[in-house]
């Protein structure tokens, strides 16, 4: 593996609106950011990534932009972004943005112009279409709920939106787009930035003649357009336009791709990305009932987590690089899906996550709060939702289609919504747990006297301390960046097991993912030197609730 900053790196996700409120005004700012740099710093994290911080109407919370190039005001000024990219720097530590350009908002200046008529300059940034039949031009339902299309008196057509109607998919066959977004891509670049985390970027190129999806009265177009046939084209230009001209790091996110198509994007020779966020082991356990989709509350089996998170880990390696996560701020808390946030068990368990996770080949993600051991926030009334995505499940399949009753919904939102993550962070057990002196802007977690910042820096065995360690262990020692993958015991439903190898070195990393004592022999007392174990002794081959250790072979 050729060794490029990116791969050394940890990167920390914060999602500005719930990390720090600065001005009290109950919205997390640029300024609440710098405040706690010296907090990101202890922890050990060599890269912060932003969600979108652009002014927005806030429809989906940042992700339908309306000026790329002006900072939102209840995030602070330019001024304040400078000060805090100077200050990221200053700490030693990067900086990535969100770049997104598969769609604006309705309220960005070119849709405003573009919807006015059919020959006007932006007449053609967006994808617009005559009706079929007096009706919409396909079948196409958006990822939250509704048609993906909506019509334009003006115009007489419809717009295409994956997303909300607030959210028209921009054109990227149109060349204007594309030096367009090339041009918001350089301006921040430009100014210091290291780098572009890529919402949806696979979904830019739509595919020749938006055909219907066969077989359904509607559905989801995820994979009729995931990885369109000019994706490669768009990111080698927008590569050779504008991300080799400086010396950054780029994720993409990508639902529906598989390492094979991962590998074309950002394989060692592909002049394209850095990595991509693939979707796999966070899609695990979708409803049997497909109209219901993602919305389930069934646990994720630990063999299909091994399969998803082995395959990554074997088809790229040697040929591309993974981007390592648990949870973002589109999933869960992590320990609540894939552990144990009972009281007993969920810090042991969160240690055993991130050991999991961390000691694998590519660069990890911390999401905000992940490192001290947040959880989902239970949530037992509609009144409670904020996101979009659930409010619009909730009423089309509740409601509307009369798919699934009140109480069983509820249950899926309080597992699997993506409210669970934007909670404001924790930092202390006073009021409004330290993120605001005022009414934050969504809910606090009511656990956050129980679980905050300040009682993790005080106990040496709290979830944080063993998360500054995993990430010194990452950064001292080249097998956990460069290491081989080979999986051990696929068909184990209690055990993580897998082994890495470099330069004659060996790691073996055991993570036991129930809450029962049980035993595993897999050559750990020959001659290993124990590197990390979340319990405070070693009992060799037994394994306690939650228990994952990791030993080096020389």
């Amino acid at each position: 593996m050729s060794k490029q900053w990116f791969k050394d790196s940890v990167v920390y996700q914060i999602y500005p609106r719930s990390f720090q409120d600065s001005n009290n005004d109950g919205i997390g700012d640029l300024n609440g950011i710098k405040s706690r740099l010296s907090y990101l710093k202890k922890l050990g994290v060599d890269v912060l990534w932003l969600n979108p911080i652009y002014r927005s109407p806030d429809k989906d919370n940042g992700y339908d932009i309306a000026d790329y190039e002006t900072i939102q005001d209840v995030y602070g000024t330019m001024d304040d972004f400078d000060s805090l990219l100077s200050d990221v720097h200053s700490h030693g530590m990067k900086l990535l943005m969100d770049l997104v350009v598969n769609h604006t908002s309705d309220q960005h200046e070119w849709f405003q112009e573009s919807k006015k008529s059919k020959d006007n300059p932006f007449s053609d940034f967006y994808i617009w279409r005559d009706p079929v039949d007096g009706h919409e031009p396909n079948n196409w339902s958006s990822f939250f709920s509704g048609s993906t299309w909506t019509y334009v008196p003006e115009r007489k057509q419809y717009y295409l939106h994956l997303f909300a109607p607030a959210q028209p998919d921009l054109n990227w066959e149109n060349p204007e787009v594309r030096q367009h977004v090339y041009s918001l891509m350089k301006f921040w670049l430009d100014k210091g930035v290291d780098g572009f985390r890529m919402d949806v970027i696979n979904l830019i190129s739509k595919p020749n003649g938006l055909p219907n999806i066969p077989g359904v009265k509607s559905g989801n177009p995820g994979k009729i357009v995931a990885d369109g046939p000019k994706l490669n084209d768009y990111l080698k230009e927008m590569n050779k336009e504008v991300l080799s001209h400086y010396d950054i790091m780029t994720v993409g996110e990508m639902p529906d791709s598989s390492p094979k198509d991962a590998i074309k994007y950002t394989g060692l020779d592909s002049n394209e990305l850095n990595m991509v966020f693939q979707f796999q082991h966070v899609s695990l356990s979708p409803n049997p009932d497909q109209r219901l989709g993602k919305w389930n509350n069934v646990p994720v089996k630990l063999t299909e987590l091994k399969k998803a998170l082995n395959r990554w880990q074997k088809e790229l390696d040697g040929k591309g690089w993974n981007s390592l996560y648990w949870n973002n701020h589109d999933q869960p808390r992590a320990v609540s899906r894939f552990g144990n946030d009972d009281d007993e068990y969920r810090i042991i368990s969160a240690k055993m996550l991130g050991t999991t996770l961390h000691l694998m080949q590519g660069t990890p993600y911390i999401y905000e709060g992940e490192e001290i051991g947040m959880t989902n926030a239970h949530y037992t009334d509609l009144d409670q939702y904020e996101d979009l995505e659930s409010i619009n499940a909730y009423h089309e399949l509740v409601d509307q289609e009369k798919i699934v009753d009140k109480s069983t919904m509820l249950k899926y939102l309080s597992n699997i919504s993506r409210d669970n993550a934007r909670t404001p962070m924790q930092w202390n057990d006073k009021n409004n747990a330290g993120f605001s002196s005022v009414k934050p802007w969504f809910a606090l977690n009511h656990n956050y006297r129980l679980i905050n910042v300040e009682d993790s820096l005080a106990n040496k065995d709290s979830v944080f301390y063993y998360y500054q360690k995993l990430i010194k262990l990452r950064h001292d020692n080249k097998i956990i960046k460069y290491g081989t993958f080979e999986e051990i015991d696929p068909d184990d439903d209690q055990v993580y097991a897998y082994r890495r190898h470099y330069e004659g070195v060996t790691l073996l990393v055991i993570s036991n993912f129930t809450d029962k004592i049980i035993s595993r022999d897999y050559g750990q007392s020959n001659d290993s030197t124990l590197l990390i174990d979340n319990y405070d002794d070693d009992k060799i081959t037994e394994l306690r609730p939650y228990e994952a250790k990791a030993y080096l072979f020389k």
